[in-house]
């Protein structure tokens, strides 16, 4: 999609891969980013508070929706945040938080931009964030399904044997598909732009796996020229500098949905990926899955 704005402007994605059906609450964040800019705050409070929605509705592999890893038992989530006013935070493998994209943006406030695991949940106690620990029924019956996927011949994940999961196995408890991620970028009256995302991470996955969502150019990129998020499996997201590839080529001159097309171009088939973007005159989306999708904005 494109538009026409050059204010105001929000755009999300619910993850490649995901419902179309759960496009609803793609609307509702969208809408809460715009409603932040409509009172006068800049594009990173409406890019975060459009990822909180997500990571609030259930649907999502964010917050309230994160899969469980491989030992039934652990969530470990992602998430980081990006403006042009020189904002940069991020959390990996964080456990026990309702909201990682606000314990992202409060990272941005200290002397590093990226905390993991143990370190960063202690640091979202410090912060003021409570204790989370609730484990809903979709990541039950998505880990129950997993398993037993798992148990037979189709890899869980692209183009990785089943098999080296159970061979590098590295949970406390024995042996016994889902990649996607959330994300907005917002550009607001000043022209400032911004980018927030959070995932509730991959399974089948190790314990401790990172993807591209915390690692800047890979799953996020701000600049003066615009702000990109990419969506799909990390391990080959990552290793094209996705974000900032699409940010360049943006940057250079091309047309956005060209140079979201073209990013998307980089992966095989059987590689889930998704890319949103907003531009000084443009907002747009890609994917090579169905993507749950919403873009709004004042013109």
């Amino acid at each position: 999609m494109a538009d026409r704005f050059n204010g105001p402007l929000v755009v999300v994605h619910g993850g490649a891969g995901g419902s179309k059906e759960d496009e609803d609450g793609c609307r509702e964040a969208a809408l809460a980013g715009l409603h932040r800019l409509d009172a006068g705050e800049d594009a990173l409070a409406a890019a975060v508070a459009a990822v909180v929605v997500m990571e609030d509705d259930g649907r999502f592999n964010a917050g309230s929706g994160s899969v469980l890893c491989l030992d039934g038992e652990t969530v470990e989530m992602d998430a980081s945040i990006m403006d042009t006013r020189g904002n940069l935070g991020a959390v990996a493998c964080i456990q026990r938080v309702k909201n990682p994209v606000l314990v992202a943006r409060a990272v941005a406030g200290t002397a590093h931009w990226l905390l993991a695991g143990e370190g960063a949940e202690r640091y979202a106690r410090r912060a003021g964030f409570d204790d989370h620990p609730a484990i809903g029924d979709k990541a039950r019956a998505r880990h129950a399904a997993l398993l037993a996927q798992l148990a037979g011949s189709e890899p869980a994940m692209p183009r990785i044997e089943n098999a080296r999961f159970e061979r590098d196995w590295n949970y406390a408890r024995p042996w016994p598909r889902a990649c996607d991620t959330v994300g907005a970028v917002a550009r607001d009256a000043d022209g400032h732009f911004a980018v927030a995302c959070s995932t509730g991470g991959s399974a089948p996955s190790l314990l401790g796996r990172v993807g591209d969502t915390p690692i800047i150019g890979s799953g996020f990129f701000a600049g003066p020229e615009g702000a990109v998020a990419a969506t799909g499996i990390g391990e080959h997201i990552v290793r094209h500098l996705l974000a900032h590839t699409v940010y360049q080529w943006i940057a250079g001159g091309t047309p956005l949905q060209d140079a979201l097309a073209r990013g998307v171009g980089l992966f095989g088939g059987d590689i889930d990926v998704g890319l949103i973007a907003v531009t000084r005159s443009a907002g747009g989306s890609f994917s090579n899955r169905p993507m749950p999708e919403a873009q709004v904005g004042h013109g």
